[in-house]
This record gives structure tokens, sequence and C-alpha cells, in this order.
């Protein structure tokens, strides 16, 4: 997260995101030269967040159209830690917040918003991006330079904005952190399932944000929603890193404190409001989470609440979703018939949950050759390597 504290930091000073990217980049470069020669900091990320701030400060300083902001800027100076005196790192949490509303401007398409938001808090490369997306990498690519230049051309102000534009932008924040999660909880790509600090940010961000919007129920109910899911993380993986699927979880090690720590953002949000999307997924998750077993679920509940999530914000991974609830609680058959409906989607087309959730309905149904199949389909589908793994070896299993 180091990265992404140095571009809000030096965001704040420039401006500008793109430069602020650059900045963070050289003083990245600076430590390996130094450091290896001088000896490591006591806090690296301060003395990182530091020199990239002097960094700005001389930028703005040899630029003679900046003179009013070189003014700011030494205003600030007072306040910028030297790099043998390093500042404390928290206290720059609301520039991270200043990053994250200032790259969901509303002069920036909604896929903009998003993917620059990923690249820079979440850390994420163009490729991982683009995966998340289901879109080609150059795309994304396209998208996050025009992004930079348009919040540098529309001189969008580096704040976290206020009443209703506070309001108009809430949304695309909440959609973002929750995509910085999901990377987090089930990796696109790489040789790893889960990326433990994407999901510990997201979290973070989710409860700075409740914090400074008290009255937003969607607020609420995204913190809710990551606290249920983060309380399972450390069970969703084995001894070497594989995944370990819902039912085979040993829940005695899910966080019961994650999980009581939901159930009161829940309430929150239901009092703060009707339910919206997020408050609907955070109550399946707490079916999930307050089940004692994996037969004890009360599938019947979550498939109605993926009902009425389809309605309220319908998409086809949601309706995937759905069919999954949908086969606990009915069977296997009907939710057949959805996911075969969802066969034409251009969005899924490349997702690889689609042939895997089918395949385990074939399974269920006893078509084990087409189950089989499927199961090898999806694992040519996916590009993190213990996720493949699983689907092959499942594949294996169905005889």
């Amino acid at each position: 997260m180091e990265s992404p504290r140095i571009i809000a930091g030096v965001a704040r000073i420039v401006r500008d995101v793109g430069i602020a990217e650059e900045l963070a980049q050289d003083a990245l470069v600076a430590a390996l030269e130094q450091w290896p020669r001088e000896g490591v900091p006591d806090n690296p990320g301060a003395w990182l967040t530091a020199t990239a701030r002097h960094r700005a400060v001389d930028l703005i300083r040899r630029r003679e159209n900046y003179a009013r902001k070189l003014a700011e800027i030494g205003r600030d100076l007072s306040a910028v830690a030297p790099p043998e005196e390093p500042a404390d790192p928290d206290d720059i949490d609301d520039d991270l917040l200043r990053l994250v509303f200032t790259a969901c401007h509303p002069v920036l398409s909604a896929e903009a918003r998003t993917a620059l938001t990923l690249r820079l808090l979440g850390g994420l490369t163009t490729a991982e991006i683009a995966r998340a997306f289901l879109v080609p990498e150059p795309t994304v690519a396209q998208r996050i330079v025009r992004a930079k230049r348009t919040l540098a051309t529309r001189n969008v102000d580096f704040e976290v904005p206020y009443g209703s534009d506070r309001e108009a932008r809430l949304g695309s924040v909440l959609d973002v952190i929750y995509l910085i999660f999901n990377e987090g909880y089930a990796a696109t790509a790489g040789d790893d399932w889960l990326r433990p600090s994407l999901c510990e940010d997201a979290l973070r961000l989710a409860r700075v944000l409740s914090a400074l919007m008290p009255k937003e129920p969607e607020v609420h109910a995204l913190t809710a929603l990551l606290e249920f899911q983060t309380s399972r993380a450390a069970a969703r993986t084995g001894p070497s890193g594989e995944p370990v699927l819902l039912k085979d979880q040993n829940r005695s090690r899910w966080n019961r404190m994650l999980i009581i720590r939901g159930i009161a953002a829940l309430d929150r949000a239901h009092a703060a409001g009707a339910p919206g999307p997020y408050a609907l997924q955070a109550a399946i998750a707490a079916c999930h989470a307050t089940a004692h077993t994996y037969e004890d679920t009360d599938w019947p509940r979550i498939a109605t609440l993926y009902g009425l999530l389809a309605a309220r914000a319908p998409s086809p991974v949601v309706e995937l979703n759905r069919a999954v609830a949908v086969s606990m609680a009915e069977g296997p058959r009907p939710a057949l018939e959805i996911v075969d409906a969802l066969a034409a989607e251009p969005a899924l087309r490349d997702y690889h949950l689609l042939p895997s959730v089918r395949g385990d309905l074939l399974l269920r149904l006893g078509r084990t050759a087409e189950a089989r199949a499927e199961f090898e389909r999806a694992a040519t589908l996916t590009r993190n390597a213990r996720e493949r793994d699983l689907l092959l070896r499942r594949a294996a299993q169905t005889g």
C-alpha cells in the first residue's frame, strides 16, 4: 500500500495524479540507489513519501507557470517531514480518500474511474485490470492514459467533495472499493489465490468512508459486506495456498470478530435507509457468515435475495450467482436453465466461472463427461495458477 500512499501524498501537492505517479516511481528508484549504500531507514514508507514530496516541490519550483501553486507549497513545507525525520504514515489517510474521490470524478467515464483507481489505489497492473473488467488490455491502457490527461486538462481539484457533489460520486467510489477487494479475494491472475493486502486496503477504505459519511446506508452496507467476506479469508486456502471451496472450509477458522463487526455495520445500513444493492449483497454474506455448517445455510433466503438483487442491479454475474443459490435451494436442473440462458452473454464469453458453475451442475445431474469438459474449459480460461489447478483436479475427479 506504500505506492498509493505516496501517490496520494504527492498528488495533494502537484494536483496531478499522473505526475504524482511519476514522482512516486522516482522516489522508489532513489531508494534502490541509496538504501544498499546507506542502509534502509527506520521508516521506509515515510522516507519514500518525504522524498517524493520534496521532488514535487522541486518540480513546481522549476515551473514558472506554477508560481501560484509554489506559494501554496511554500506554506505546506513546514508540514513536510525531511527524510531523516519520517512523518507518521497514518496522517495521510485523508489523502488516500482524496485520491479515490479524484479518480472517481464525473468528468471521467465510469470505466475510466474504476481503471484509474485500481491502478493508483490498488496497484494493479493493466493486465490485471483488463481481466477484472473482462475487456482487452489495450482498452484499459487507453482508459488510464486518457483519464490522467482529462483530470489534468480539466484542472480537477484534489479533494473530498461535499454535499451533492459527494453523493454524485459515491456510487462510483463504492464500486471501485469493491472491485479492489474482489481482486484481493480471488486474484484474476498470478500464482496466489488471495492477495490479502488488497482486501485489507479495501476494507480500511470502506471503514474510513463509513466514518466520513455515517448517514449513507450503502457505505455501511459495503463495509458490512467486506467485513463478512474478510472473516472467511483464513479458511479460503489450504496449507499450500490452494483454494478451499465454501462447503469444505473449516468454519472454526472464520474470524468471529469481523462477523460481529459486519452485523453491526449491516444494522447501521438498515437504520440509515432502504436496502440498496450492497445491502442485499451484505445480507447474502450474512446468511453464509451466520450458518454453523454448510448444510445449515438458508439457501432459499439467499436465492430470494439474489432475485431482489438481479431486479435492482441486473448483471450477468449476479444472474450466475443466483443460479448457484437456486441450485442449492431447488436443485441443479432449474439452475442449469439459468446458466444456459447466459451462454450467449458477450461479457461472460471468456469468464471462467460460467463453465465452472455449469460443470458443477452437470456433475450433480450425473452428466460426468459433459461436466469434465466444462471444468477443463474453465481451466483454460482462468489466469490464476491456483484456480487452474483446482479446476483440473475437479475435471480429473469426475472419472
